[in-house]
């Protein structure tokens, strides 16, 4: 007798130690008992007929490299226990997206690739002046002073202390167009400067009622702490209306690349001006003229003038599908793009697959937020013939996304690439293949 009772409990031992498909047929059963019981008033399935229904005492499949990636996965997925949980998540390897580095100061965000209006934080286009400072938040801070009653000093500790308010916008390099782009060119290479993210941040609105704005103040300057210290003047009027010091981005504190600890975002407006690595801001009666907006930023124009504190982004579309290098079958496709301004929503855009001789209204995928990036599709029907697909947008002051020929018209064939915002097409190709259609601008 106490043989028998030895060797039950060195069963009972011998089952607590099975491996997970065991335990989890024997749960399995369980719980198939218990609902077929209840809903269905049967008998629930022995382990032995649920290892048959699930087939669970194979050999679990071998694991193969699947050669695109290079990763080892298995056959069957359900057989072979997943990783376990870690400190940071990580994109898929099969999911690939790059920014594109160029000239040693930017780098484009994947526009082709993305679903969506949010751009991934580490896929936001980068710009700077001289590259990204290390910059330790704790010895971090920001000056107000010039035209104010009370000259302040904010640490990043400080700005937590305030209310925080997010807002959803993208941001713009002003030199967002390759002017030199031949028929390979993606919406990446073309335009990808442009990308939108959820800032959070303190309004500036509330720091400069801290410090006390005199009423002979007109002008601001934010000043970076890059090493190319780079200076914009602000008018006064967009400091109190929308600006937000950032200290956040997509729920994260800032990449370093764009700004951290904390930047000026300004909604709407080109990009250097949104001034990142923020130190100071200078208020005083007048414009600073610095070097970013006089021997930069300033538009020549044909009648031998200038346009300067051209702040503003103007509405602009694009279109990422189908685009170089996709190759498309015939029959009925998409056509997928976004569109944006910086005086506000996105009423309408239209798209034309006839080169322009047609327009149709494309629907706007919500939210349709303002200085925003919005999403349009628009079903097609590819038949063989090459096409021609382009897009532009309208925005809630009626202004139109100009035409390239309209853009020379009014700044000459020479035209400085800032703030450049023509309609572009792409050219579908009797066999599918999708090109950038390629226009000089001299």
């Amino acid at each position: 007798m106490s043989d028998e009772r030895d060797r039950d409990e060195s069963e009972d031992r011998t089952q607590s130690t099975q491996p997970a498909e065991w335990t989890r047929r024997r749960m399995l059963a369980a719980l198939a008992g218990t609902a077929g019981a209840t809903l269905a008033g049967t008998t629930a399935p022995r382990a032995d007929e649920l290892d048959a229904i699930l087939d669970i005492d194979d050999p679990p499949p071998e694991e193969e490299a699947t050669p695109s990636s290079g990763i080892v996965v298995p056959d069957d997925p359900t057989r072979v226990p997943g990783v376990p949980p870690s400190e940071l998540g990580e994109r898929s390897p099969f999911e690939t997206p790059k920014r594109l580095p160029a000239f040693g100061a930017i780098s484009g965000t994947p526009l082709q690739d993305l679903h969506g209006t949010l751009t991934p934080a580490d896929l936001h286009f980068e710009r700077h002046h001289a590259g990204v400072p290390a910059i330790d938040p704790a010895r971090h801070s920001l000056l107000i002073h010039g035209m104010v009653e009370r000259p302040l000093k904010f640490t990043l500790q400080d700005l937590l202390r305030f209310p925080a308010t997010s807002r959803i916008a993208f941001l713009e390099c002003s030199g967002n167009l390759q002017i030199q782009a031949g028929q390979k060119t993606t919406p990446q290479m073309l335009c990808g400067l442009t990308s939108q993210s959820e800032w959070t941040g303190v309004p500036l609105a509330t720091l400069l009622r801290e410090a006390g704005v005199k009423p002979k103040a007109k002008w601001m300057l934010a000043e970076g702490s890059d090493a190319a210290v780079l200076t914009r003047s602000i008018p006064i009027e967009k400091a109190l209306d929308d600006a937000i010091v950032a200290y956040a981005q997509n729920g994260e504190a800032l990449r370093p690349a764009q700004g951290y600890p904390i930047r000026l975002f300004l909604p709407g407006w080109e990009g250097n001006t949104s001034v990142k690595w923020l130190r100071r801001l200078e208020l005083s009666d007048r414009a600073f003229m610095t070097r970013e907006e006089t021997a930069k930023y300033t538009e020549p124009l044909r009648d031998h003038r200038a346009r300067m504190f051209s702040f503003t982004m103007d509405a602009r579309s694009i279109i990422t599908s189908p685009t170089y290098p996709m190759e498309i079958e015939r029959g009925w496709n998409e056509i997928r793009g976004i569109a944006w301004s910086g005086r506000g929503r996105i009423v309408r855009v239209e798209v034309t697959t006839d080169g322009g001789m047609h327009w149709q209204e494309a629907h706007l995928a919500g939210p349709v937020l303002a200085k925003a990036h919005t999403r349009f599709t628009l079903p097609f029907e590819f038949r063989g013939p090459p096409m021609e697909i382009a897009s532009r947008a309208i925005d809630e002051t009626g202004y139109m996304q100009p035409t390239r020929r309209q853009l020379i018209d009014v700044r000459g064939r020479g035209a400085v690439p800032y703030h450049l915002n023509p309609i572009v097409s792409w050219l579908i190709q009797r066999d599918g293949r999708v090109l950038y259609k390629a226009e000089p601008w001299a």
